[in-house]
């Protein structure tokens, strides 16, 4: 298990060594911008709201937005063009919208999946992720709108995710795709969605994603990690927070052990390979280390990298953080490289 200060980024079952590694401290200067920027919304803590009130709360996206106004920069990435699609359920059409690269295709496809706790946050709120996917890995990015708790607990985000994954995987020509090369991807709980979606297609023998793109996932219902320990008070989330998500998120405790909430405890072999990025400064970097590890250990290919001085929800915010950029553009190459069928070097 990778775990502790000194830990390095491995890009484990490969031959590549990243040169980002752990080091203990706090958020760089361009983080610490972005996080002064969200504190002077000055909004409750969203572990005392309700959902409801939660989902109106600022986020560290508001927070990029507001540098970017405040630098005269553009407020969004452009791509070719955005379109939206339902796909069709028995329990109710799941909206997804699609990113689309310039040109004519058919593209490779990334289902995306965003974060949340399962609980808040929307498309609108990792818009910039996906563009950024979008261009940096030459992709059409659907993203997808799965049931959020506690209107629908778990496993109803689960089962959404499963099943816009394989309809895109049977529909691909529809929105210039190529079925042959579709990936899965998300991050935190959105990550958590889509290392599940896999152990389901594994399960019942669905259609298999070509990879996944896992960026500070979710991964075990338990709150005892050294970055747990660590990051407890952290800021844009910390321990409180999570407990307060995964109590929203779960029915009753038993389904914390069930392997579709908590893919850690899961046999993990035959799954495709997989990218794993971390932040340093957040309470989910240990378990996404440790997934990152399990799934090496049960012969899966990995590239797993932790970035310094960076907090969860980095991700997104390349239009104003360097390392959110430098993470984007190591998962894009990834996934380029897995498109064509081949590991980066």
């Amino acid at each position: 298990m990778l775990t502790g200060a000194g830990a390095t980024a491995l890009a484990l079952g490969s031959p590549l060594l990243s040169k980002t590694a752990l080091s203990a401290g706090a958020p760089d200067a361009q983080m610490k911008a972005v996080l002064d920027e969200l504190a002077a919304f000055e909004a409750p803590p969203i572990e005392k709201q309700s959902p409801f009130n939660a989902r109106n709360n600022p986020t560290l996206a508001s927070a990029v937005m507001g540098l970017l106004a405040k630098q005269g920069k553009p407020a969004v990435e452009m791509v070719g063009d955005v379109s939206h699609q339902l796909i069709p359920r028995p329990e109710g059409d799941i909206l997804a919208r699609i990113y689309r690269p310039k040109g004519n295709g058919p593209f490779p496809v990334l289902v995306y999946f965003h974060g949340g706790g399962w609980v808040i946050a929307n498309l609108d709120t990792y818009d910039a992720s996906c563009r950024a996917l979008t261009n940096a890995a030459n992709c059409i990015v659907v993203s997808v709108a799965y049931r959020q708790a506690p209107e629908y607990k778990f496993p109803a985000a689960v089962e959404d995710a499963y099943a816009a994954t394989q309809w895109v995987l049977s529909n691909t020509a529809t929105i210039k795709g190529d079925p042959k090369r579709v990936a899965v991807g998300g991050e935190s709980a959105g990550g958590n969605l889509a290392a599940v979606t896999c152990l389901m297609a594994r399960d019942r023998k669905g259609r298999m994603p070509v990879h996944q793109m896992l960026i500070y996932p979710v991964t075990n219902y338990a709150f005892d990690t050294p970055s747990y320990r660590e990051n407890a008070n952290a800021k844009p989330l910390n321990q409180a927070m999570l407990k307060w998500f995964w109590g929203y998120y779960l029915r009753n405790e038993a389904d914390g052990q069930n392997p579709y909430a908590s893919p850690l405890r899961a046999n993990l072999r035959g799954l495709p390979s997989a990218t794993v990025i971390t932040a340093e400064i957040d309470p989910l970097r240990s378990e996404g280390q440790a997934y990152a590890q399990r799934l090496r250990e049960a012969g899966c290919s990995v590239r797993a990298t932790n970035y310094p001085g960076v907090t969860h929800e980095f991700f997104g915010a390349g239009a104003v953080i360097d390392k959110a950029k430098q993470a984007v553009n190591e998962a894009a190459a990834e996934l380029r490289a897995r498109f064509a069928g081949k590991t980066v070097q």
